[in-house]
């Protein structure tokens, strides 16, 4: 009997080991857009796909941030930013909107804040040290949209981690002199060459030499929380790359999480 009841319950013991693990609870996200200087109607449904597919992510958008409060964002664990204020006083969120996000980071959560998302918001403080560079006027600027070459700085960060050194990045746009903070506030993952001839000599920002090195993809520890930020993806065709995919989607799993699992496609392998 002895035997017989073991030998059932080794039986039920090898049945629950081959079983496949539970996969892990999806990563709720949340796109803030409804306003921006670029096509947010276009990219925002392809950056939510893009999330999506991984597997790894359940998204939701709202084209309208004001009146949110810290119960907008309880459920969530990841905030996107398709967002630019157009510097106009209406298009601001709010204080109880802005805290609620600051809040959000600071308390563990993630934020990837997209392409011209840095140019949000002049003057808030806590966004730009959030951020850790931002587009600001006179401050900010980028040549003709043209073919680039991403070089990888930290190739042991999870986002870029197994993933070559150099990405290449089609007709995009690549921008250079932002307002950065102080070194050591943010870090970064990846540079692209801002060849200064591509200026035609009509820059209304320096220039100086034949061109410098500018940061693409960069993160900033915000409280306990993770900001990724990614100064790719112009419009719908240029986050059809896929350095745009595979960077945005590691990065925005990273934020959340501050672990990676999607793979990099196999072209972007090292």
């Amino acid at each position: 009997m002895r035997l017989l009841f073991s030998g059932a319950v080794l039986l039920a013991a090898l049945r629950v080991a081959a079983q496949p693990a539970a996969a892990p609870p999806k990563i709720q996200t949340l796109i803030i857009t409804g306003q921006n200087g670029h096509d947010w109607r276009a990219v925002t449904p392809v950056l939510r796909k893009q999330l999506e597919d991984t597997g790894r992510f359940e998204v939701r958008v709202t084209e309208e941030f004001r009146g949110a409060s810290a119960d907008t964002l309880v459920r969530y664990d990841l905030v996107v930013l398709n967002y630019f204020d157009r510097n106009l006083p209406e298009w601001r969120w709010g204080p109880t909107a802005e805290k609620a996000l600051l809040d959000f980071v600071r308390g563990g959560k993630g934020v990837v804040v997209y392409h011209f998302s840095v140019a949000a918001f002049n003057g808030w403080e806590e966004y730009e040290k959030m951020c850790g560079g931002n587009w600001r006027p006179n401050q900010g600027h980028h040549s003709a949209r043209h073919d680039f070459v991403v070089e990888v700085k930290d190739p042991e960060h999870p986002v870029l981690r197994g993933m070559k050194k150099r990405l290449p990045q089609y007709n995009d746009e690549l921008y250079a002199n932002l307002r950065w903070q102080p070194a050591g506030a943010y870090h970064v993952l990846a540079t692209a060459w801002d060849d200064h001839a591509l200026y035609y000599g009509k820059a209304r920002q320096p220039t100086p030499g034949k061109g410098l090195d500018h940061p693409m993809l960069w993160t900033v520890p915000y409280g306990a929380g993770r900001v990724y930020v990614t100064a790719l993806g112009h419009d719908a065709e240029a986050v059809k790359s896929a350095t745009f995919l595979a960077t945005f989607t590691r990065g925005a799993e990273w934020a959340a999480t501050g672990q990676v699992t999607i793979p990099p496609p196999a072209e972007l392998r090292e």
